[in-house]
């Protein structure tokens, strides 16, 4: 049976009381879900307050209680404090906003159910509230429970939700207000939220898979601060700024997915410059392969931070000459020849982690080269659908037979998104190309990127594929067989350099 819709968000100005009190009601709206789900959907909006403004990075959680709260918890009539979250909002911009510290208290009334959420941010003195956070002493979030439901509604409207603020002198609140934008915002979340937990509404994606948010979104912002002028001094005709701050996410992603694979393996670097921690972390035993690197970035911002590669391409882009010397050293005019990986061994050295970040024509070889180079792991950010030697064709292209799991298993592992039915030309793609590399020996590990780009599915091998009958051997000659294949059907046609490899 098809899950109901969510019924339509119908906002409208809450009515001010005749008697005066602290709180100023703001606006409101059918909750359209039972009490025991408020709960649920105000603690989403405690836990991710960065999905309602683009200035907050995300909360941190410093403290829990049920006891002993702030002297600052206001008292309200029928309602008792239950629960407190002392948490810090941390800026997407620290440079520009300060963070700010916030009790986020819970209140039950008559049978424990949570029906109030009240946040108040703490000041300390003589400081200000930053930009981000509205200009009032708390934010009140209410459901007013409704007598006149039946029992039998196929879909419950059984209570009111409503904001109520109390705000600092002067604040103004009318309809075109600031405030009340922000707390039209706000309701709209909490309802939206309700309603998809009476649904069991699953996210299309899930981040954060292989390297956790908290840290990759840390160092993200050090990163950002270290390359952004790169967007003044763009040599392309392309975006600035998607591509530069869509490169220096990726980059931030593979140092830390680094750390993590080869802590175990590699030595860490020294470095005096503790305020450059990241250099002394692990990396690629036999450095970085960009391949197909187009205008050179990803492979600058790595080479700008210490990390050992090389970047190739059929052509050198105008930005090449402009970066500097050390990674000019980096980039190479080069047109890969899977036919011929033999050529190659001075670029495919054994322990190298390949990239291959929107390669097109490239992005199928990635996981068989690097099964047949002993790479150390690789990434794939595929864009354009390629096959080994022509366009993807979604009813002639089959995938390869999965090494371990039954399709169904298989395919919910890779994270794709959507509603599921991977009835579209990328998903079925996206889930050619994991087969291939699960064909190869990989384990696959999914990660759909806090990038700028909608193509932001990765496929990551770094793991050999744990079988009972399978050995490195055989995945080999898989992907050697691939090659033979693909050389016996003719159709490859490798693309020669454009320019001199030597002026590179």
């Amino acid at each position: 049976m098809a899950q109901a819709q969510r019924p339509k968000f119908t906002p409208e100005i809450a009515t001010i009381e005749a008697q005066p009190t602290q709180w100023v009601p703001m606006i409101r709206c059918p909750a359209d879900f039972p009490l025991e789900i408020f709960e649920l959907a105000i603690l989403q909006l405690v836990h991710h307050p960065e999905y309602n403004s683009t200035l907050i990075l995300r909360s941190e959680v410093l403290s829990e209680r049920t006891n002993g709260f702030p002297a600052s918890t206001p008292v309200l009539d029928g309602s008792e404090p239950a629960k407190c979250i002392h948490r810090k909002l941390l800026p997407r911009r620290p440079g520009r906003d300060a963070p700010l510290e916030q009790h986020c208290t819970f209140y039950a009334s008559e049978g424990d159910a949570i029906d109030n959420l009240i946040l108040t941010p703490t000041v300390p003195p003589g400081g200000s509230l930053p930009y981000y956070h509205p200009a009032v002493h708390h934010i009140r979030f209410r459901y007013l429970a409704s007598s006149s439901n039946s029992a039998d509604e196929p879909i419950p409207t059984t209570g009111t939700l409503q904001i109520e603020v109390d705000p600092l002198p002067g604040t103004p609140n009318d309809p075109n207000s600031r405030l009340y934008r922000t707390c039209l915002a706000l309701l709209e979340t909490v309802h939206r939220y309700g309603w998809g937990v009476m649904g069991n509404y699953k996210k299309r994606v899930i981040h954060d898979c292989v390297v956790p948010r908290e840290p990759y979104q840390d160092l993200y912002l050090v990163m950002r601060e270290r390359h952004k002028h790169l967007v003044d001094t763009w040599q392309e005709v392309t975006d600035p700024y998607k591509h530069v701050f869509e490169d220096i996410g990726i980059a931030t992603f593979l140092v830390l997915l680094w750390k993590d694979t080869y802590k175990t393996s590699s030595p860490i670097l020294e470095s005096g410059d503790v305020e450059e921690f990241w250099k002394t972390w692990p990396r690629p035993p036999g450095g970085f392969i960009d391949f197909g690197c187009g205008n050179g970035l990803l492979t600058h911002i790595l080479a700008a931070e210490g990390y050992a590669g090389v970047g190739i391409d059929v052509r050198a882009r105008t930005s090449w000459s402009h970066y500097p010397a050390s990674t000019q050293s980096s980039l190479k005019v080069h047109a890969f020849d899977p036919l011929s990986l033999e050529a190659d061994s001075e670029i495919f050295k054994p322990g190298s982690f390949i990239i291959g970040n929107h390669a097109d024509e490239l992005t199928p070889w990635v996981p068989v080269v690097s099964r047949l180079t002993k790479a150390s792991g690789y990434i794939s950010i595929p864009c354009c659908a390629w096959v080994f030697d022509r366009k993807f064709d979604r009813a002639r292209d089959k995938p390869f037979p999965y090494t371990e799991e039954k399709e169904g298993s298989f395919v919910a592992g890779l994270n794709l998104g959507g509603e599921g039915s991977n009835a579209s030309s990328y998903s079925m793609y996206r889930i050619w190309l994991a087969s291939v590399s699960q064909w190869c020996g990989w384990t696959n590990e999914c990660e759909v990127l806090r990038i700028p780009s909608t193509r932001n599915w990765a496929v990551i091998g770094r793991k050999n594929l744990v079988t009972e009958g399978g050995a490195e051997e055989e995945w080999v000659e898989r992907a050697r067989e691939i090659i033979e294949e693909v050389r016996a059907r003719g159709e490859f046609k490798p693309r020669k350099p454009e320019g001199k490899a030597g002026e590179h």
